[in-house]
């Protein structure tokens, strides 16, 4: 994008989170959900489609500006990223990485509009930070194709119009192989969506189980077609090694919310007749966390400006995922200390904002997962003993 224009993108986005969604976080997070407004003006700003190209009605952005939108939009609730976060990443990204160009025609530009919410349908009660091992079938019959199983903790779910759906086609293959993905219309018979999850936080972004009982597609459902029969697994891979440099993004959004809630509490709270601000210990506190925040924006600027070079898609987006996920972590811990008692008071930001960033050291692989992937990355035959 012309940089004038991204420019003017960043600004407007700001505008929108500070002046219009920040007044709304306690309102969010005690509902359960995101108001029909906001939803609307998200539409309209284009934040449905901003990872997607523009050909099919996205704003096209690389993964560096991606990561500087995502450092504005981490600013308040994470509620608001999960909102359209799938349409541009792991779910949008399946089919911009995988799929045909009928599909990308039929799909992605109401994607990109928001008048399609896309799930990604990968994680099963016994395949979470292992997604080589899930058991959903599919299996031929006749023109179609028959999918059987169950996911676990589906982002959007309950709002869904479209899944895509992972599912085994070849169970004689390795785990890594013979699995596809499908484009499961929301409605399909057989397509079973479990009441929302009701989690620690991050309300107002809905999870839930999804079931599938004998779940008939036609084989133009199959993702990249014949192509892309037994390719699921590694177009999988692909798009969440891009979830993960826009999340930990997003957690650099967050990390800076807490420092500035943090130095605003202790340059006006008084205790012993003098503002905590003073008190080296505190000050200890804010300048560790202004300097994990700062370490977490230059490593994130530096895995994105890597990914879009093609010179680093597996080990920087793991590094920066699991920094930023530690760190946001550490910082909102910092700031729930430096408020006190008030830290743990609900209606008070940081208070949420602990509850929000614990999530993220879960999903999108796990803190473990990211050191398994970085360790074997470098010590290849050497990490298999």
């Amino acid at each position: 994008m012309d940089a004038a224009d991204f420019s003017a993108v960043l600004s407007e986005v700001r505008r929108f989170v500070r002046e219009r969604v920040v007044p709304l976080e306690a309102e969010i997070d005690e509902k359960d959900e995101m108001p029909a407004d906001i939803r609307e003006a998200a539409k309209k700003m284009g934040l449905f489609g901003f990872a997607l190209p523009e050909e099919y009605g996205g704003l096209g952005l690389s993964m560096l500006e991606e990561a500087q939108l995502m450092f504005e939009l981490g600013y308040t609730t994470p509620s608001l990223r999960s909102m359209f976060g799938t349409n541009n990443g792991i779910a949008g990204h399946v089919l911009m990485v995988g799929g045909t160009e009928e599909q990308k025609a039929e799909w992605l530009p109401r994607i990109a509009s928001g008048d399609v919410l896309a799930s990604f349908a990968l994680t099963e009660p016994e395949a979470g930070s292992d997604p080589s091992t899930l058991t959903t079938r599919a299996h031929p019959d006749g023109d179609d194709w028959v999918i059987n199983g169950a996911k676990r903790y589906i982002t959007n779910a309950p709002l869904a119009d479209v899944f895509m759906v992972f599912a085994r086609t070849d169970p004689d293959a390795p785990r890594t192989r013979g699995i596809s993905t499908f484009l499961v219309p929301a409605g399909t018979p057989g397509l079973t969506v479990a009441p929302k999850d009701h989690k620690m936080g991050q309300f107002g972004a809905w999870t839930a189980d999804v079931y599938f009982d004998d779940v008939r597609v036609p084989a133009s459902a199959l993702v990249g077609g014949d192509a892309g029969l037994n390719r699921g697994f590694s177009t999988a891979m692909g798009c969440i090694a891009h979830g993960r440099v826009h999340i930990s993004a997003l957690m650099v959004g967050m990390a800076e919310r807490l420092v500035d809630e943090s130095v605003a509490y202790a340059s006006t709270r008084k205790q012993s007749g003098k503002l905590i601000g003073s008190f080296q210990l505190v000050q200890g506190l804010i300048a560790d966390s202004q300097t994990d925040y700062y370490a977490g924006r230059a490593t994130v600027l530096e895995a994105a400006r890597a990914f879009d070079a093609g010179t680093d898609t597996k080990i920087g987006p793991s590094c920066t995922k699991y920094f930023a996920s530690e760190m946001v972590w550490r910082v909102a811990d910092r700031a729930v200390q430096i408020h006190g008692g008030a830290g743990y008071m609900r209606g008070v930001a940081v208070e949420r904002f602990y509850r929000d960033a614990r999530l993220f050291r879960i999903y999108e692989g796990t803190s473990q997962i990211q050191q398994v992937i970085i360790a074997k990355a470098l010590l290849g035959e050497a990490a298999r003993g």
